[in-house]
């Protein structure tokens, strides 16, 4: 009864006999201390057993340079050869242009599951020309981003796998002469994506010196060391790598940076990269993609209201768009079609004329030949005439002759 009186219709809790007087706090809500135990505490417990029974995914992105020992940090991060001999890593599978891969593995640890998906970027920087590199990594994110808004937009929404990035390793090579300009046009190009952490790679390649100062000049935080192999060193198995001088300690932190970028990358902060994932890159790629799609084809630029269009709606208009372009392309080939065989009738108008004047002139050498025949004829005639006619006139004058000597 005490709970019935107090709850009133603006939500506001008063005081009752019997009841504890009610606290507010800074955000205007009272609050009530209760006097005996209730069970709600144990919230906290219910999702964390319900998690650890679903599991969890993380995507990383390795993106660098071939040489840098991207493969060989991953495995040092998670303790285990992610790349198995079936699947190699990045730097035995370099093509002659940016290839994005991923491989999938599931590591236990205490009794939780992680899907770990590792995106690698064979080919990334190693061309002669490295123009618009970083456009199948974009294209890569964009793609995961629109396949989680297409698996919001179903019916049954029960099963959605998120296989958006979530941190993205950019590995710098340690050549002391600060960024170059494809690692900073990179960096620019996707700030605005994905989780970005600048790693100087293979730190052991410098002198502490040069390394702070390359950090110092290019405000690059991390520079870390990567290692397949354990080691002892002073009777401790650890993981590092062996050099005339001495032993480069992954895990030691005066040699590299490595526990630090774990522990924030995995031990500390992994969901907090989820979360920047989740409700700042993704929630502007879902804005932009949403207000792309205008209300009755209004235009972005005026200054009227503007509603977005449901997924039906957007559906409807995108298929009346297919059907308007296909007649438009259907109108564009009969027109060519059309054009096409004017030109062709036009074409065989032209060589029927061609043939008629051929024919015409063949016709007009004809008559010529036939007119200088007949006249070369007559000719031949004429003078067979005027032969005949002196043969005539000889044969005569010596039948004279004959008569005048016999008398």
């Amino acid at each position: 009864m005490c709970a019935l009186r107090m709850l009133l219709a603006d939500e506001r809790w008063i005081g009752a006999p019997g009841c504890q007087a009610a606290e507010k706090d800074r955000s205007g809500k009272q609050q009530k201390n209760l006097e005996g135990y209730v069970g709600f505490a144990n919230l906290p417990n219910q999702v964390y057993r319900k998690s650890v029974k679903r599991g969890f995914e993380f995507t990383l992105m390795v993106v660098g340079e071939s040489g840098l020992g991207k493969s060989t940090l991953i495995n040092s991060l998670f303790l285990t050869d992610l790349y198995s001999p079936e699947y190699p890593g990045p730097a035995h599978r370099i093509k002659k242009t940016v290839q994005v891969e991923q491989s999938k593995v599931l590591v236990k640890e205490g009794g939780v599951q992680l899907l770990l998906t590792i995106v690698d970027t064979p080919g990334f920087g190693d061309a002669v020309d490295n123009s618009n590199c970083w456009q199948p990594v974009i294209d890569r994110i964009d793609s995961k981003f629109e396949d989680y808004l297409n698996s919001e937009s179903r019916v049954n929404r029960r099963l959605m796998p998120d296989n958006r990035v979530h941190c993205c390793l950019y590995f710098i090579a340690p050549s002391g002469h600060g960024l170059k300009p494809l690692d900073i046009e990179f960096m620019k190009r996707l700030h605005e994506k994905v989780n970005i952490i600048p790693l100087i790679a293979k730190a052991d390649t410098m002198t502490p010196e040069e390394c702070q100062q390359f950090k110092k000049q290019d405000r690059l935080p991390l520079a870390v060391v990567g290692s397949n192999t354990t080691i002892e060193v002073n009777g401790k198995r650890v993981r590092g790598r062996q050099y005339p001088w001495g032993v480069a300690e992954v895990e030691n932190g005066e040699h590299c940076d490595f526990t630090i970028l774990r522990n924030m990358l995995i031990r500390t902060h992994m969901q907090d990269l989820k979360d920047v994932t989740n409700n700042v890159h993704y929630e502007n790629y879902r804005s932009r993609k949403l207000a792309a799609v205008s209300y009755n084809g209004m235009d972005n630029n005026k200054n009227k209201s503007q509603l977005t269009k449901s997924p039906l709606a957007q559906m409807e208009e995108e298929r009346r768009e297919h059907v308007s372009k296909m007649k438009k392309m259907e109108m564009e080939m009969e027109q060519v079609f059309e054009m096409k065989v004017k030109e062709k009738i036009q074409k065989l108008k032209d060589s029927e004329a061609e043939m008629k004047r051929n024919l015409e002139a063949q016709h007009r050498d004809l008559e010529e030949k036939k007119r200088q025949h007949d006249d070369e004829k007559a000719h031949w005639e004429a003078q067979q005439r005027m032969l005949e006619q002196q043969k005539l006139d000889a044969s005569r004058t010596l039948e004279k002759n004959k008569k005048k000597k016999i008398f």
